[in-house]
């Protein structure tokens, strides 16, 4: 009896994590739905374990399965540096970035300029508190996260985009908004509003709150930081949010915060053995030139 798997059944389950769908597993290899299906079960039976569970949103992995991902990935990844390695670096032709980021900013500008030197590429783009985003690198769920200061380590190539500090960010019209800046104090009267835990902004608001021994008697927490941004549009409190992490709006004013004078990284996070795959390459040259001329 074979105990080896084929390299057909170590490529199909690879995809399909990637995917998370046979179906555009399938499609991104050329072959039936009924081929991945097959070659996933014989995989699954051969190691004597589950490796997906169905869920509403799409498969999800395993225990078991995760770890495989994280070495068949791995895998794949060189086999597409070694065709690339190979073939003549012909101009991009199709593509699939899955792209990661805490907030709107910077990730927006650099989609939008990369989209019109690559349009045939696809991107899907979802935000992520730090904590998770962190994770889905760690489990190599993306391609390319763009986070306030992702943690260092070797298996993570990181390149800072920007630095920015936190500021108090209010609607235009508040009595501190004419302020050139505002203590956590003269904020206690008010509702903060925060993202949601997990988040790095919540993590570092606590440890001001703690370092100072300030309380708010109400604070307001939400999901994504466009989400803390409509709360603030809509008066439900001043948030405390990285000053270029939203898009400016007329109706909103953002002040200096005293406790607060930190600058914090804007980063490109990448897996670090990908760094070199012409996708990848090629978003990180955009962002760079983004930067360069002030995009965001």
């Amino acid at each position: 009896m074979n105990t080896s798997p084929s390299p057909y059944q170590i490529k199909a389950f690879t995809h399909v994590a990637r995917e998370k769908s046979f179906s555009r597993a399938a499609g991104t290899l050329g072959v039936t739905q009924s081929s991945i299906t097959q070659h996933v079960a014989k995989l699954e039976a051969l190691m004597g374990t589950q490796l997906f569970i169905r869920r509403r949103g799409g498969l999800e992995l395993t225990r078991a399965g995760k770890e495989l991902f994280a070495i068949s990935d791995r895998l794949t990844t060189m086999e597409q540096l070694v065709n690339e390695k190979i073939s003549d670096y012909s101009a991009l032709t199709d593509g699939h970035i899955r792209l990661i980021a805490n907030a709107p900013r910077p990730a927006m500008p650099i989609i939008a300029e990369y989209g019109k030197l690559y349009p045939q590429v696809q991107i899907d783009f979802t935000l992520y508190n730090w904590t998770t985003a962190m994770t889905l690198l760690a489990e190599r769920q993306v391609d390319i996260a763009i986070m306030t200061e992702p943690e260092d380590g070797p298996a993570l190539f990181t390149h800072e985009l920007r630095r920015s500090r936190y500021k108090a960010h209010m609607q235009a019209d508040h009595p501190l908004a004419a302020r050139s800046a505002v203590s956590l104090r003269d904020l206690q009267s008010e509702t903060l509003v925060l993202p949601e835990d997990g988040s790095l902004t919540q993590k570092i608001v606590r440890k001001k709150m703690r370092e100072h021994g300030i309380q708010f008697s109400r604070i307001l927490r939400t999901t994504t930081f466009p989400m803390v941004k409509e709360a603030i549009l809509h008066d439900l409190g001043i948030g405390l949010l990285l000053e270029k992490s939203i898009f400016p709006s007329d109706r909103l004013a953002a002040v200096q915060v005293e406790e607060m004078p930190e600058e914090y990284r804007d980063c490109i996070a990448i897996p670090a053995d990908k760094r070199e795959l012409r996708l990848i390459r090629s978003f990180l040259d955009v962002a760079v030139e983004v930067r360069a001329g002030e995009g965001f």
